[in-house]
């Protein structure tokens, strides 16, 4: 059963008088847990492809399905709900809040969206940052941080309240080769366990290597290799 389903994509940006197509017409489907790559030039749009899939913005035309709901249609505090409910999301910047502890930051979705005991989140998050390599940095804010050690954070935070759906911005690219492995392993431990779907936008061969299914955009325009097993 498909996870997600888009027919007929466009998205358009508006640059003074002219209409910019970002996405020109896309089709795909993506099976429950899958690990995927989109790949492609940087400007080809696969982070307005990942926004859409993350109701983060609204496609010009088209529809969009996710976990059967037609988030191309959801209002900003609908699309809001969804996202706490049910995705995972690791920025291509981090997106972690300054004034926050790298604990705090992992900790924040859980205040939002779950009624968890303070006990049973502590667990959780130590238990996530220790999988990142982070549970000793646990106290340090952003600032405090080294871009890798922030990548870990954003990852930790997008995974611990274990979604159904993660979409990952360039996940490994401030992370060295070891590092890089132990969160892919991570990742696909969740996929095995959890049955947790993941969506990469990636230059990275390391994840090219590992995804079942890669999607080609360029200008805009959409192509598939592989087949999911």
């Amino acid at each position: 059963m498909s996870l997600i389903k888009a027919t007929n994509i466009k998205k358009n940006y508006r640059v003074g008088e002219i209409d910019v197509p970002a996405l020109k017409g896309i089709d795909f489907e993506i099976e429950k847990s899958a690990f995927v790559a989109i790949v492609g030039p940087s400007g080809s749009g696969k982070s307005t492809m990942l926004n859409l899939i993350g109701c983060l913005d609204h496609p010009t035309s088209g529809k969009l399905l996710v976990h059967d709901t037609e988030v191309s249609k959801l209002s900003r505090n609908e699309a809001a709900a969804f996202r706490g409910e049910h995705l995972g999301f690791v920025f291509q910047d981090f997106n972690l809040v300054p004034v926050l502890t790298a604990y705090e930051n992992v900790e924040y979705p859980l205040l939002m969206v779950r009624g968890w005991a303070e006990s049973k989140r502590r667990e959780r998050v130590m238990k996530i940052l220790e999988a990142v390599g982070m549970a000793d940095q646990a106290h340090k804010r952003p600032d405090q941080l080294s871009g890798g050690q922030k990548q870990r954070v954003a990852v930790a935070r997008a995974l611990v309240g274990e979604p159904k759906l993660v979409l990952a911005d360039e996940p490994t690219a401030n992370l060295d080769h070891d590092t890089a492995y132990r969160i892919l392993n991570l990742m696909k431990q969740m996929r095995d366990e959890s049955g947790t779907t993941f969506v990469f936008s990636t230059h990275d061969p390391k994840i090219m290597g590992e995804a079942e299914v890669t999607f080609i955009l360029e200008d805009g325009v959409l192509s598939r290799q592989g087949a999911q097993q």
